[in-house]
């Protein structure tokens, strides 16, 4: 069973999540809009992910006995200046998102809560991945400069993403 402080802060982060999911939504929208069909698909199929994410949390904290307590999503921005711009506001995300995931772990740990940390061990593997994709891209957009018709060919390669 779960203690009401970290099913608390669980179902914060299933809002966290389901925001994360928001945000790359509405950065594929604009990129959709610039006729960047690769950089859509990537931040299409990422918010995707981030979905999966926060029902990944939702499905344990039922597991465990708690309830879910789903909040409102705040609505994320609509346009960015450019590309660079976009994928610098994905890693700072991401980097934010891991110190959430760090803050559950320490929790987790205070509590003496073991299915939790063990099951936020999924999400610490998980944070370094998603930190690296975004890094690798935003240091691809800085090499190629960032300008649309520069961008071509790594929105090529990002619209291969499965």
């Amino acid at each position: 069973m779960l203690s009401k402080t970290m099913e608390e802060a669980l179902n914060t982060q299933v809002n966290r999540e389901f925001y994360s999911s928001y945000l790359y939504l509405a950065m594929s929208a604009y990129f959709e809009s610039a006729n960047m069909k690769g950089f859509a698909h990537w931040l299409r199929i990422q918010a995707k992910e981030e979905r999966t994410h926060g029902e990944k949390i939702y499905d344990y904290i039922l597991a465990r006995g708690g309830k879910i307590s789903l909040g409102a999503i705040e609505a994320p921005k609509a346009k960015w200046a450019s590309a660079g711009k976009v994928f610098e506001e994905v890693y700072a995300h991401e980097q934010k998102v891991t110190g959430m995931i760090n803050n559950l772990v320490e929790h987790a740990i205070k509590e003496k809560d073991h299915a939790s940390f063990e099951m936020l061990q999924w999400f610490v593997k998980e944070q370094v991945e998603e930190e690296a994709n975004a890094s690798d891209i935003l240091a691809q957009i800085r090499i190629v400069g960032d300008v649309p018709g520069h961008l071509f060919y790594l929105d090529h390669h990002l619209g291969k993403r499965g």
